[in-house]
């Protein structure tokens, strides 16, 4: 190659990597840039990329790009081309969103990265990011009509899966893109793509938004002939087999070898060893002990961990029954591949993900995926959805791989498979999780290690200046090995197991089920906790909060979410600046003056008293809905239905109205009704009414009541006219503004002004975080239409008797009001999130909900606050995709909130707080957040609403849902590990006192004061009683207002370093003073000096104790009685001395001698000093801490 091609091809290559640079730069600036969270405006970042195409990429200059990079700026496009402005009529997309959509058909053009990236979208993403219908509109720049057309031709020729336009755009939608299709078509410029890498055929992907016909021709396949076998070999090497991936498998062998693995754990196989060397088997029987017990509890923890992945291999279905070539046969599942056409019969497990394409009463039980054990019923519609990923348990489309068929049959198309189905990605996802040690395995491994180290010297050191001093030289050698057994604290992992499943015990008693035991104390480490907003942070059921009237009255409820009918009501709200921009009657404003002067008042539950606006709105919030509220066999209220319909009807019962006193009172009867979708964004119902009673209608005609709810802005377009503002008098009747036949009762046409008004009022709801429907009536009197009863439980057949009645469609409709409801916080949450955040620890919510429904209700519970820069941050799940890992890492200040997200963003956001230094707690109850929970350092599952597997996943499982048990459990983890610093540095003080002495002595060439069996004993009286009372010390009282622990740091740190040298060190030179007087001064014997220092060091150990349970405050300020089983174990331990001193034959057995009077006062002086010491090295050390 000659050095000019050199030089051409670097200088591509680098030319490339500029590029990329520039894209990854605009790509980044486009975060949060309509939330004005960046210096630059879109407009700037949309012409910086506008740069990039026309003088870089244009003309295919550089056709290939960095695939990650491509996503990511096709995800910041999409978002960026969605947003709109103005009213609810009159809604047109901003410049800057035409620009980026522009753009989006540039790169598309230009770069195949960009168009693999599109590939992987669905449709539903690109309808409500592309907006065709609203860009083809008459009064839109020809610029971007032009565009849309050329997008369209391109989707349109290169995707298979988007080979058909109409399903960009809705049915009522697409006459207005036809005109501009044709208009333009001939004027496009229409780009020459180069085929895509590998073989055209459609992504996996659940297809819920595309029609069946369409479905089928895109996998080339036959509803009766299915697939031909002749393809089945190509389609198998495009797709791979339809196999769930294999975990590792680890032997039960490995398990046991994986727990002897463990340093302090080898450490103790070591001492075991030593003292078996040394003949003292009674200590290598304890030893043996603890390993025993230490090794079969992590064995029994390992064990069930591997039960997700088992519970998942079992999920796979052996054989499936397949159409092809004509002909029905069974084959082996794993050779299903995408366009197969598979029969599901009752009793079948689903072989694969299946889009619905046929069906007879079909019901499939999906709790293995959505924790719900009734079974779904499936239906082929398609399903029109604004959300990035919509709900498995709402894919009524859809039949997921070992689902279970309950009911009915049907035949499916196999649209994922194998890795790419749900079952598959999560199995994938979690075998990949590496298993990481937890924080107190690490600090505990870090510890040993310095131990070892420790022992190692000392026992060389006592050595060497034994054989210096000319005494046996294996004598020395015994003594240095008894002192290095004594470094290593050999109770340490037995009183570290018993703390950690003593917590366990306590946890669950307070709902926490603890199933991984260190859980317990990594708890107490976490800097922050991801949690869920539905069910955890909030109640899990809608409820009213506030209702808006055409007549601009304002309500709100109390107890919104309370089923019984006996608790809440509605208040009237006087609001001067609801009726500023509204032309009302004169005498309304003055009655609604006075109520302005009294302040909030309660509407009486009485149909006599009830204004009639505000009635209206109860009637259509109770008849246009399907759900109930019933008491159960334990006297308990719950709701039955949609959680949407079950607050609506919660508005109608606190006004004091039931469905029944409608339906059986008035006599209504339901005739029709067409179901609410997401595509119409709407929902309505038929009732007939006849004179009654109840109703005092005044003629006998009868009449049929149309009632609608759905999307204000949706049934806004359905609306001619709008309830009048009217003052009630004692002769009206309440049905007269219904029927609207008595004068000055006539609704009022529809006007500019008027939906300027509901459009404000809903930017107001909108801007509470309220989840907003409209509701509207009309009134039809046909006596010739043909109609039938039907009840709420009547099949779907009977449900279209009356459908093709054109006075039923839903138009020519009177606007009512707005109705705001929202799923409220749980009572205990705001102070929970409190405690949090005065115990240093973060919480994030992330939430699939609106990014404004979530920030409210952030900011009510604390989560937000927008005081705080720090603490003030919300983005969507989209937005973090847009995002690089440099980015993500930059972000300051790291979002609190996180809106519209899905499975893939959850685990990202633990994986990015975990690069961060944090440790994560990660909530969850879908099947689908198992990696993200998985993947966390401890992964909490819902008990009441989690799924099997999300629970077989997770290290605590919550009995009750509650956020509120999270931060009791943090709690109860702070206290683990605080007993168990409480009790390594009570060992290691005791421990250290022993070496300290017996090297001074050694060093000086003194007796040594113990012997090897003084010293074992001494270890077994002294070190396991109190270190295990430790292990069950009562919280501090300031224990959640600590910063969290470093993850990364040591288990112990300067602080108790200091605390630990200062107690061992005057603990050892106690002990020898007395020791060397006793010698020297006294001139007592050998034996009796020891005595005397065995008995003073092993006192001062003891009551060691009682100063180690608390190593920050004084020890007078800790109740003496406040831990029984401390006062059971030194005073239990004492007695052993005592016995090991004084009883003849015992105290033989251990060399020792009776101690006098005289010594126990020696001792007792030692005690105080002892406690003085102790005192100046805990305020000190409380300096040290606080700087």
């Amino acid at each position: 190659m000659s050095r000019s091609s050199t030089i051409e091809i670097q200088s591509i290559i680098d030319g490339k990597a500029s590029i990329e640079h520039q894209i990854d730069i605009h790509v980044n600036d486009l975060f949060g840039i309509k939330e004005n969270r960046q210096a630059l405006s879109l407009e700037n970042v949309l012409a910086g990329l506008q740069y990039v195409v026309d003088y870089r990429l244009r003309g295919g200059r550089l056709p290939n790009l960095d695939f990650e990079l491509m996503k990511r700026l096709c995800e910041g496009l999409l978002l960026n081309m969605s947003y709109m402005e103005g009213g609810l009529l009159k809604r047109k997309m901003t410049p800057d969103a035409n620009k980026a959509f522009i753009l989006f058909g540039e790169f598309m053009e230009e770069v195949e990265e960009f168009r693999l990236a599109v590939r992987e979208k669905n449709i539903s993403s690109l309808y409500h990011a592309l907006k065709l219908h609203r860009r083809c509109r008459k009064d839109v720049d020809p610029t971007v009509k032009q565009s849309a057309v050329a997008i369209i031709y391109m989707l349109t020729n290169w995707f298979p899966q988007f080979s058909d336009w109409h399903e960009l755009v809705k049915n009522e939608e697409q006459g207005d893109v036809e005109k501009v299709i044709k208009e333009f078509t001939n004027v496009i410029k229409k780009p020459k793509m180069p085929p895509l890498k590998g073989v055209a055929l459609p992504p996996p992907s659940l297809y819920f938004d595309r029609d069946v016909t369409r479905v089928l021709k895109m996998f080339r396949t036959s509803l009766t002939e299915g697939l031909p076998k002749s393809e089945i070999p190509l389609l198998l090497d495009h797709y791979g087999p339809n196999q769930l991936p294999k975990p590792p498998k680890i032997s039960i062998f490995n398990m046991l070898l994986n727990q002897l693995k463990d340093f302090m754990v080898l450490i103790l196989i070591a001492a075991t060893i030593v003292t078996a060397a040394l003949s003292d088997f009674k200590d290598m029987g304890v030893l043996l002990f603890v390993i025993v017990l230490n090794t079969i509890i992590g064995f029994t923890q390992e064990y069930k961990a591997t039960k997700a992945l088992e519970a998942l291999q079992k999920l796979s279905v052996p054989k499936a029954q397949v159409v092809r070539d004509g002909q029905q046969m069974v084959i082996d599942s794993s050779q299903l591949v995408p366009g197969d056409i598979v029969v599901l019969e009752e009793g079948d497990a689903v072989p694969a993900d299946v889009r619905i394409v046929e069906c007879s009463h079909l019901e499939v039980i999906e709790s293995i995926l959505t924790g719900e054990s009734l079974p779904v019923n499936k239906d082929t519609k398609k399903i029109w959805t604004a959300t990035r990923h919509h709900p498995l348990g709402e894919c009524k489309g859809n039949a997921f791989m070992s689902t279970t068929i309950a009911r009915g049959r049907g035949k499916g198309v196999v649209v994922r498979t194998g890795s790419d189905t749900e079952i598959g990605k999560i199995s994938a996802a979690i075998t990949s999780v590496k298993q990481v040690k937890t924080p107190i395995q690490r600090k505990l491994s870090k510890l040993g290690k310095w131990l070892v180290l420790l022992a190692f010297v000392l026992c060389i050191l006592v050595v060497i200046i034994g054989v210096a001093y000319r005494h046996d030289p294996i004598k020395m050698v015994f003594i240095g090995l008894s002192l290095a057994v004594s470094v290593i604290p050999e109770g340490l992992v037995a009183v570290t197991t018993v703390t950690m499943a003593i917590g366990v015990r306590r946890m669950a008693k307070r709902s926490a089920i603890v199933r991984t035991l260190p859980a317990v104390e990594t708890l107490g480490s976490v800097t922050v906790i991801c949690s869920d907003k539905t069910g955890t942070l909030t109640e899990g059921k809608m409820g009213p909060i506030e209702l808006w009237i055409a007549n601009d009255s304002l309500y709100t409820f109390t107890e919104p979410t309370s089923m019984d009918p006996n608790d809440g009501g509605i208040l009237f709200i006087p609001s001067r600046y609801n009726r500023k921009n509204f032309e009302s009657h004169e005498d309304s404003i003055k009655s609604l003056q006075k109520l302005e002067n009294s302040g909030p008042q309660e509407i009486s539950k009485n149909l006599q008293n009830l204004p009639s606006h505000l009635m209206t709105a109860l009637m259509i919030s109770n008849l246009c809905n399907n759900s109930s509220v019933i008491k159960d066999k334990d006297g308990e209220w719950k709701g039955v239905g949609d959680p949407t319909e079950v607050g609506l009807l919660l508005a109608a019962q606190k006004g004091g109205f039931s469905k029944n006193y409608w339906e059986k009172d008035c006599g209504f009867t339901k005739i029709h009704e067409k179901a609410f979708d997401s595509e119409r964004k709407l929902m309505s119902v038929v009732y007939e009414i006849k004179d009654s009673t109840s109703l005092s209608l005044g003629h006998s005609k009868s009449a049929k009541l149309v009632l609608a709810k759905g999307a204000p802005e949706q049934l806004l377009r359905k609306c001619t006219r709008h309830l009048p503002n009217i003052v009630s008098t004692e002769t009206d009747l309440p049905f007269d503004l219904i029927f609207g036949e008595k004068e000055g009762f006539q609704p009022n046409e529809l006007s500019d002004k008027f939906v300027d008004i509901v459009s404000k009022q809903s930017s107001r709801m909108a801007s509470r975080g309220l989840r907003i429907l409209g509701l509207a009536f009309k009134i039809v009197y046909d006596d010739d239409t043909f109609s039938s009863p039907i009840s709420s439980n009547d099949s779907e057949k009977n449900l279209d008797t009356s459908t093709n009645n054109p006075l039923f469609d839903e138009n020519d409709l009177i606007f009512v009001g707005l109705i705001g409801l929202i799923d409220p916080p749980k009572k205990a949450v705001k102070e929970s999130i409190r405690k949090c955040k005065e115990a240093g620890i973060q919480v994030i919510m992330i939430t699939g909900d609106h990014i404004a429904t979530a920030t409210a209700i952030a900011k009510d519970i604390g989560i937000i606050e927008p005081g705080d820069p720090n603490k003030n941050l919300s983005i969507l799940g989209a937005e973090f995709d847009m995002l690089s890992e440099q980015a993500i890492k930059e972000l300051k200040p790291f979002p609190s909130v996180f809106a519209r997200v899905s499975p893939d963003n959850k685990l990202k956001i633990v994986q990015t707080l975990q690069n961060l230094g944090n440790s994560v707690a990660m909530t969850g109850d879908g099947v689908n957040d198992a990696p993200a929970i998985k993947a966390s350092d401890i992964g909490i599952a819902m008990g009441i609403s989690g799924t099997e597997i999300t629970k077989q996943a997770a290290d605590i499982v919550l009995a009750n849902d509650d956020f509120s048990t999270i931060v009791i459990a943090v709690e109860e983890g702070r206290q683990v590990f605080d007993n168990i610093l409480k009790f390594i540095v009570y060992l290691l003080s005791c421990n250290g006192a022993e070496i300290i002495l017996m090297f001074l002595c050694a060093i000086i060439n003194t007796e040594l004061p113990f012997t090897t069996i003084m010293i074992l004993f001494a270890n077994i009286i002294a070190d396991v009683p109190p270190a295990m009372s430790l292990g069950i010390e009562p919280a501090e009282g300031d224990i959640m207002r600590r910063k969290p622990r470093n993850p990364k740091s040591g288990v112990l740190n300067a602080y108790t370093t200091l605390i630990l040298l200062v107690q061992a060190t005057v603990m050892a030179l106690a002990t020898f003073g007395v020791y060397k007087i006793g010698l020297s001064i006294e001139n007592l014997d050998l034996i009796d000096a020891q005595s005397l220092a065995f008995a003073t060091l092993i006192t001062m150990q003891l009551f060691q104790g009682f100063l180690s349970r608390t190593l920050n405050e004084s020890f007078f300020k800790t109740p003496f009685f406040g831990n029984k089983w401390m006062i059971i174990g030194v005073f239990g331990s004492f007695a052993a001395l005592v016995i090991g001193i004084y009883i003849p034959g015992v105290n033989d057995w251990f060399s020792l001698k009776p101690v006098p009077i005289l010594g126990w006062a020696k001792i007792a002086i030692c005690l105080i000093l002892l406690i003085i010491f102790s005192e100046i090295g805990k305020v000190f050390g409380r300096r040290l801490r606080d700087k």
